[in-house]
Parts: C-alpha cells; structure tokens; sequence
C-alpha cells in the first residue's frame, strides 16, 4: 500500500503543475454589418367580386390581400417607417366614376417581426398619398404584414359595368 501512495502523490504532485505559455498575444476583430433596403409588396390585381346597384347607394368593403414591408436596413434604435397608399377612381366603360375620395382604407390586423410598433392610420380616403401605416420604436431589420380592407362609398347614381382602378403603394 505504501508504494501505491507515494505513486498516488506523485501523480498529485504532477497535475499540480501550471503550464503557462511562453508568450500570448490577442487579436482585434471587426465585422461590419451593411442595411438592406426597406421594400413594400402588394398584390398586382384584386377582385372585388359583383355588388347589386342600389337606388339608395350602398357601402360595400373588401379585402385587397396581403401587404408586406420589409425592413432589412437594420436601424437604430427608434427609427421607423411610413407605409402610405394613393388610388384612382374606379372607371366603368360609360358613365361617371367612383371617385376615390370615396374609397376609406384599413389596414386592420398588422402582424409583425423583430422589434418595431405599427399603428393603423385608418385613412377615410386614399385621394392624395395618405399614409395608411406608422412604424416607430424599431431597432434592427423587421416586417409587418396585414390585408387592408377597402371601403368604397356607391352612389345609386352610378350605373352597371366592370369599374376598374389602381391602388398604389409604397414606403418611406
């Protein structure tokens, strides 16, 4: 037992030793981290389907589809964006227009990614550029996602057709 405790302190006494290196030297790291760009997709057509003409008008709302901002320029702190939309009136072959100062805007459930807080502006009407969603308190890259619906005020005036239009969108 004797020779088994002196090898046992020997091994001790061995791992018991700290090597430290003849030299040490670090090195400085950089990467840099480039912004992407801030884009806006929509749907490139949408059909309302058909509404019956009523002698009294009638208010009639659909849905356009799905609308996207992707926000890639990893931002500071704080920063935002402003997601807006502009449409025509809505032209039938023959006959008056339904002019788009009667066409009301909700963008409506707004989901997102990352870190960014969004606000429906719900704009009464899309006649001139109006902005119809703020993003503010974003830090990095982030999305927001939602399926404005469109709210268009029918006179009993306008007569039977295929009324077509262009809703634009875009971001800053």
């Amino acid at each position: 037992m004797a020779a088994t405790s002196a090898t046992a302190l020997a091994v001790a006494a061995l791992c018991a030793i700290t090597v430290t290196p003849a030299q040490a030297v670090g090195t400085a790291m950089t990467l840099t981290l480039t912004g992407g760009a801030l884009e806006i997709s929509a749907p490139a057509t949408a059909d309302f389907g058909s509404v019956a003409a009523m002698a009294a008008g009638r208010v009639y709302s659909a849905q356009l589809g799905e609308v996207v901002v992707t926000d890639n320029r990893a931002a500071d702190a704080g920063a935002g964006w402003i997601a807006s939309a502009i449409s025509t009136a809505l032209t039938p072959p023959a006959g008056p227009a339904i002019a788009a100062t009667y066409i009301a805007y909700s963008a409506g459930t707004i989901t997102t990614t990352g870190t960014v807080t969004t606000t429906d502006n719900d704009p009464t009407t899309i006649i001139g550029v109006s902005p119809v969603v703020t993003a503010t308190d974003i830090t990095g890259s982030n999305t927001a996602t939602w399926n404005p619906t469109l709210t268009i005020h029918i006179a009993g005036t306008f007569v039977a057709g295929v009324y077509t239009g262009t809703i634009t969108h875009s971001v800053d």
